[in-house]
């Protein structure tokens, strides 16, 4: 099969998003994709589901699916503040011992985090029940606001998921609490130890909060980062020819992602693609985990 249509960062309901790995291969075929990346946050739970549904597709072949996971890390800017960066880490090896221990960690202080955010709004009278959104969770999810978020729409709190994370839940929302994220330099050298490729999310899209400088991405680029996410949701057409001249000087591989969280965000799938020779130098740099068709 010639690739042609690729997204390299969705999410299930393994994490933060609204469908189930099963039917986020079912809504990949819909939309004409040939290749998704499986990324949900500091798990890798929903890998096993996702290939049992490629497999079962009725045509062979029909959808390649990229194993990954995207990383919610710690990194100095260029004033030395820390700042959150994501990495999508793609084709590593699951039971690598390190990540394994970094990734339970980070799964139990998401569910923590989600947990005492509903708890303090509860407790200031917001309908919301901490213990039935966390019965809620798949047991290897580590949960996140968009739980809570999903919950307050439910309640009609708020009429989105959006207006949710406005109001209450961003970065400068009375109820949001932060979280201990990997070192970006560890997580890197984590998932190249373990076999896999790393790619700087998003990575200058300054509507979710500050973002690194050129010269930070070209540290990162030095120390081992695979890629750069560069046609994304977020970022605008000067953004995104910004980072394309970046990516080429640092010769960091170029993607492209919907970012895809089904009904929790009105991104479609495959609505950003990522160039099929970007796929295939990534796969050239990996040998933890295969691609499945």
């Amino acid at each position: 099969m010639v690739v042609v249509r690729i997204d390299l960062h969705t999410h299930s309901t393994e994490s933060d998003g609204t469908d189930t790995p099963a039917e986020l291969v079912a809504t990949a075929v819909a939309a004409g994709l040939d290749a998704i990346a499986l990324t949900d946050h500091d798990t890798t739970a929903g890998w096993a589901a996702a290939e049992r549904a490629v497999r079962d597709l009725s045509e062979p072949g029909r959808l390649l699916l990229v194993p990954g996971a995207e990383l919610s890390c710690s990194c100095l800017d260029a004033t030395g503040q820390s700042i959150t960066v994501h990495l999508l880490a793609y084709l590593f090896d699951p039971n690598s011992a390190a990540l394994v221990r970094e990734q339970a960690r980070l799964r139990a202080e998401r569910r923590e985090r989600l947990y005492g955010m509903a708890r303090h709004m509860a407790e200031d009278g917001f309908p919301v029940d901490p213990d039935e959104i966390m019965a809620g969770l798949p047991p290897d999810s580590p949960g996140g606001r968009p739980h809570l978020a999903r919950a307050l729409v439910k309640a009609g709190t708020v009429a989105s998921v959006d207006e949710a994370f406005a109001e209450y839940l961003g970065g400068s929302g009375r109820y949001y609490l932060p979280r201990t994220d990997t070192p970006v330099h560890r997580a890197i050298d984590m998932i190249a130890d373990a076999g896999g490729a790393t790619v700087l999310a998003h990575p200058f899209a300054t509507a979710r909060g500050p973002v690194v400088t050129a010269d930070v991405v070209a540290e990162l680029a030095e120390h081992g980062l695979s890629g750069i996410e560069i046609d994304h949701p977020d970022h605008d057409p000067d953004t995104r020819a910004r980072l394309r001249g970046l990516a080429a000087e640092l010769d960091l591989i170029p993607t492209g992602s919907s970012d895809y969280h089904g009904t929790n965000k009105t991104i479609r799938i495959g609505q950003e693609t990522t160039p099929p020779d970007s796929l295939d130098r990534l796969i050239e740099r990996c040998s933890g985990s295969k691609v499945i068709s």
